[in-house]
C-alpha cells in the first residue's frame, strides 16, 4: 500500500475526481477547496479536511494543486490575495508542489523560484484529457521543472494520467499546455464552422460527421463532441470560460515571445464572445453557437 499522504488544493470538476482517484488508489488525501461542498464529498470519500493551504501543507509529503488561473495560484501558494494560511506557510524543506493549475508559464517560474528558496521544489504539471478524463485517470500531464523530483513523484501521477511527459525546465509544462489549448480551440472553432457550413447547405449532419471522421479532417472533437453538438447538448466536460482564460495566457505568451498567433487571436475573441454573452459555464465545443449567431441559425439534426 502506498505510504505517501497527498496533499491536494483546489477540489473542482477535474480536481475532486483526481483527489478520489489516489484515494482509490490507497493514498492518504488531505484536501482543501475554497467552497466547502467539494471538500465535504473528499471527507465522506474517505479523505481528510486540511482546513487551509497551509494545513494541507503541514499533514503532506506531496502537495497537488489544480486551480482557476494564474493570480489563485499566487494566492493560494504566497498569500499574493485574500488567502491567509497560504501553502507556503505550510510547506517543509524537501517537499514537492506539483501544480496542475493551468497558468502563464512566467508565473509558474516566479512561483517555483519563491518556493525554491525556502528548499521546496515545484512542478508546473498542467493537465488535458477534460472531466472524464480525470475521472478516468486517463489524463496528459505536461511536466515542467527537475526531472529528478518527477521521478519520485511518478507513482502519484500514474494514478492520475496515462501520458506524463517531462518537457523541461520550469514552465515548460504551462508552454506545452498552451500549445495543447491552441490545438484544442482550432479544433472546436473548424468543426463548429463546418457543421454549420453543412447545415446551411443543407446535407445530413450526421452523415457528415461520420464522414469526415474517418479521413484527415478525423481528430478528437470530431470524435468525442460533434455527436453532442449537432443535438445541441453542450453540458460541460471543460468550461468555455476555462478555454478562453488559456487562449489568453497563450496569445500574452505569444506576445512575450514575439510568436505570431493570428489563428488563436481569432479563436481567443469567439470564446470571449461565448464569455460576454453567458455561455461561460457550456461546454468549449459551445463556441459553436457563436458560430450559428453569426450565421442566423442553429445547426441540428432532426429529433
Amino acid at each position: 500500500m502506498p505510504t505517501k499522504t497527498v496533499g491536494f488544493v483546489g477540489l473542482g470538476i477535474m480536481g475532486l475526481p483526481m483527489a478520489k482517484n489516489l484515494l482509490d488508489a490507497g493514498y492518504s488525501v488531505v484536501g482543501h477547496n475554497r467552497s466547502a461542498e467539494p471538500t465535504e464529498e473528499l471527507v465522506e470519500y474517505g479523505g481528510e479536511d486540511g482546513g487551509s493551504p497551509a494545513g494541507v501543507a503541514e499533514r503532506s509529503d506531496v502537495v497537488l494543486m489544480c486551480l482557476p488561473d494564474s493570480p489563485d495560484v499566487e494566492n493560494v501558494v504566497l498569500g499574493e490575495g485574500s488567502e491567509s494560511d497560504p501553502l507556503i506557510e505550510g510547506v517543509s524543506e524537501g517537499m514537492t508542489v506539483v501544480d496542475h493549475s493551468t497558468i502563464s508559464p512566467t508565473v509558474a517560474e516566479s512561483v517555483a523560484e519563491e518556493l525554491a528558496d525556502d528548499g521546496v521544489t515545484m512542478l508546473d504539471a498542467p493537465i488535458s484529457g477534460g472531466e472524464q478524463g480525470a475521472i478516468d485517470g486517463t489524463l496528459s500531464i505536461m511536466v515542467g521543472g527537475d526531472e529528478d523530483a518527477l521521478d519520485d513523484q511518478m507513482d502519484v501521477l500514474e494514478v492520475m494520467g496515462e501520458t506524463i511527459t517531462h518537457c523541461g525546465p520550469s514552465g515548460t509544462g504551462q508552454t506545452t499546455k498552451a500549445c495543447n489549448q491552441i490545438v484544442v480551440a482550432a479544433q472546436m472553432v473548424g468543426v463548429s464552422e463546418a457543421l454549420v457550413f453543412a447545415d446551411n447547405a443543407g446535407a445530413d449532419l450526421e452523415a457528415v460527421v461520420n464522414a469526415i471522421s474517418g479521413g484527415a479532417a478525423g481528430c478528437w472533437t470530431l470524435d468525442n463532441r460533434a455527436p453532442n453538438m449537432i443535438q445541441g447538448d453542450f453540458d460541460p466536460g471543460f468550461f468555455a470560460q476555462y478555454q478562453y482564460k488559456d487562449l489568453r495566457i497563450a496569445t500574452d505568451a505569444g506576445e512575450n515571445f514575439g510568436s505570431p498567433m493570428p489563428q488563436t487571436a481569432l479563436n481567443h475573441e469567439l470564446y470571449k464572445t461565448m464569455v460576454q454573452n453567458g455561455m461561460e459555464r457550456d461546454d468549449n465545443s459551445g463556441v459553436m453557437q457563436v458560430l450559428e449567431m453569426l450565421s442566423g441559425g442553429e445547426a441540428r439534426v432532426d429529433e
